[in-house]
């Protein structure tokens, strides 16, 4: 697992450096939207963002897309050498269709990353390889109950035998992990969660050509990375 010792937390003036391809493990960071904290500028959005955010209802959500999006154009900024607002995104080819809505990418960079938002967190990895991140809210049993049908069978086996009040941390870490290779590999939830086996237990598994490992992103939370080994 990642602990907070191995997490770099992005706050309005936490700038990395540039960024070193071959540079070996992944860079993870973990940025708090605290409800009612100052809102982040959309200065460095791009015309999409600033339409998505534009359709949010509430303000909280809009705030804390705003701030995700801002933090991960901050990173690649200072990673890239480039103006935060100057970045390039894109999507690659969808692994199953072709269609440009795969993993999202850096135009004319070969440096990989991933962002994931929920709750007050949003979690960012950058790597030389292809990479994938999440975390979310661990959910109450109820949910646990009827979501958890949708996994791999071994992994429903797994949960099954944890006491209840065990279960909503199981699932969640085993949701996170397999969320993280699903946007890892570009195919997300068009490919099935109960076909690849990423484990409920505390060690995680390893699908063929990557590698997942958990991080650390405080209560009430779950969350996990994927990373695809060297070609």
């Amino acid at each position: 697992m990642l602990t907070h010792a191995d997490v770099r937390l992005l706050g309005r003036d936490t700038p990395p450096g540039p960024w070193r391809p071959g540079g070996g493990a992944p860079h993870v960071w973990l940025l708090r939207i605290p409800d009612g904290g100052a809102p982040w500028p959309q200065d460095d959005l791009d015309a999409t963002e600033r339409a998505r955010a534009a359709g949010f209802v509430r303000p909280l959500h809009r705030d804390r897309y705003v701030a995700s999006h801002a933090g991960l154009r901050r990173l690649l900024g200072a990673y890239l050498a480039q103006p935060p607002g100057a970045v390039e995104l894109t999507r690659e080819p969808c692994p199953g269709c072709g269609e440009p809505h795969g993993r999202p990418a850096v135009a004319g960079s070969p440096m990989h990353f991933n962002l994931s938002h929920a709750g007050e967190l949003a979690l960012f990895a950058f790597s030389d390889t292809p990479v994938g991140a999440d975390v979310e809210q661990v959910q109450p049993p109820s949910v646990v109950a009827e979501v958890s049908r949708m996994l791999h069978p071994t992994e429903t086996a797994e949960l099954d035998v944890l006491p209840e009040h065990a279960r909503p941390a199981a699932f969640a870490r085993c949701w996170t992990r397999k969320e993280a290779y699903l946007k890892g590999t570009g195919t997300g939830l068009a490919e099935s969660p109960s076909a690849t086996y990423v484990g409920a237990g505390p060690a995680p598994a390893a699908p063929p050509g990557w590698t997942l490992t958990d991080v650390d992103a405080g209560p009430g939370y779950a969350a996990a990375i994927a990373v695809a080994a060297a070609r």
